[in-house]
């Protein structure tokens, strides 16, 4: 919901300032209506019926795949398509990759959103929403900003969603921000809100590749993306994980691995994550297993701790790089992946 328009409603209305948390924290709770927050009189909740509306996002599909990941299309009050992504692992983990603004306006050559035409940035009540969808069905526990868009050129609203995560059962340490490397981004999160996770989409590890792939990388250049990263690890004492895409014979051959293994200095900074590529409309296609088993083998014997993303929800097209509100098809996607073991034995996922 709408957590400013609930405010200033109840304030209109002449209600006390608990009201608001009242309201929230059923919300958090998985309820599915006013009607149901019993402790509120019954004619405030017929108003907040009438004018905050109960979620900010309007269901208009899902679907649910055979690993049992589900993805839902979204579409916002002014008409805005997002999609959004829940992760069911048998262990009783539940994690939601969440859209940060609908449509990208990086062009990423890889990634089906960033062929889609940019619309705005989502508010954090829309951020939000994407969770309380799935929270009245499931106990969420992990979160990853690894939907659509680039989080961090909307880091206000995206740190304004982190703030109240825990509330809805999403621990700091269970939350992580992808990035291409957006550098004003990632120096303010080494300073400002939770201390939640920070993911890099790396790609390639030298500049003219990466451009190729990921034209933000003009902008900001790998060695000056990577200077940033180890500034946050300074500052959040944490790892940087490293996304990399497999690529067949684009960015998976052995001088590749060594080259990456350079690049991430001092080791103990970074993890790096293999994923395999999943189709979009982009003329890629993804590394064979024994070419990313090899490039793991060069990364780990030079002392760079790495795994291989395990891809879920494929065959609704809720993998990574698939997202792409395609009309009234919910064409998901972002970073899905098995439970990743952190440096302090936390899950990425």
């Amino acid at each position: 919901m709408d957590l400013a328009l609930l405010e200033k409603t109840l304030a209109d209305a002449g209600e006390p300032d608990f009201r608001a948390k009242q309201v929230w924290e059923w919300a958090c709770s998985g309820v599915h209506s006013y009607g149901e927050m019993s402790n509120l009189p019954k004619e405030l909740r017929g108003r907040l019926q009438m004018e905050v509306p109960f979620s900010t996002l309007f269901a208009a599909d899902t679907a649910v795949a055979s690993d049992r990941t589900e993805k839902v299309l979204f579409n916002t009050l002014d008409g805005r398509p997002i999609e959004t992504v829940l992760m069911r692992y048998r262990d009783g983990r539940r994690s939601v990759c969440v859209s940060s603004q609908s449509g990208c306006p990086l062009t990423c050559t890889f990634c089906a959103t960033g062929q889609m035409a940019f619309g705005r940035n989502l508010t954090s009540s829309e951020i939000l929403d994407q969770v309380l969808h799935f929270r009245r069905t499931d106990k969420v526990n992990h979160l990853v900003f690894m939907g659509m868009g680039e989080p961090l050129m909307n880091l206000d609203n995206v740190l304004g969603a982190c703030e109240r995560l825990p509330e809805l059962g999403v621990a700091t340490s269970h939350t992580a921000i992808s990035t291409v490397g957006w550098i004003p981004g990632i120096e303010r999160m080494a300073t400002e809100g939770p201390a939640v996770r920070l993911a890099l989409s790396l790609h390639a590890a030298d500049d003219a590749l990466r451009s190729e792939l990921m034209p933000v990388n003009e902008r900001y250049p790998l060695a000056d993306v990577l200077a940033a990263c180890l500034r946050w690890h300074a500052a959040r004492k944490r790892q940087v994980f490293v996304e990399y895409l497999m690529l067949d014979g684009v960015n998976d051959r052995y001088e590749q691995a060594v080259a990456l293994a350079d690049a991430l200095q001092p080791r103990n900074a970074f993890k790096v994550n293999l994923i395999p590529y999943n189709p979009t409309d982009a003329e890629f296609r993804g590394s064979g297993r024994d070419a990313i088993a090899a490039f793991r083998a060069v990364l780990e014997q030079r002392g760079v701790r790495t795994t291989v993303r395990l891809t879920r929800g494929r065959d609704i097209d809720a993998a990574c790089g698939q997202l792409a509100a395609r009309g009234g098809e919910p064409g998901a996607g972002g970073d899905q992946e098995q439970p990743d073991k952190g440096e302090d034995g936390d899950t990425l996922v």
